[in-house]
């Protein structure tokens, strides 16, 4: 059986229980006040200066079009999902 990590923030709903459900799951909390070492703070930071500041929505639904849109436009461009997430310290072997 293969077994899995979750690395989490410190973020309020993830809690360490979740992992007792699975027997091959284990959460890593990062440290408080590490955004460096969690990329999604990179995507969203750029996703907010490039794709949704300065905007008004008209509803749910048009914030969730957006979001999707704005992660399309992201992801579409792989050299900046490199630059974004990549970690010199970090290698996954796939």
């Amino acid at each position: 059986m293969n077994g899995y990590v979750v690395i989490v923030d410190g973020a309020a709903w993830h809690q360490e229980t979740v992992a007792d459900e699975f027997e091959n799951l284990t959460l890593v909390k990062l440290p408080p006040y590490s955004p460096e070492l969690n990329p999604i703070e990179q995507v969203w930071q750029w996703m907010r200066q490039n794709e949704l500041a300065n905007r008004c929505f008209s509803g749910y639904e048009n914030i969730v079009n957006e979001c999707s849109r704005a992660w399309n436009t992201f992801r579409s461009d792989i050299k900046n999902v490199q630059s974004l997430c990549k970690r010199e310290w970090f290698t996954m072997g796939i």
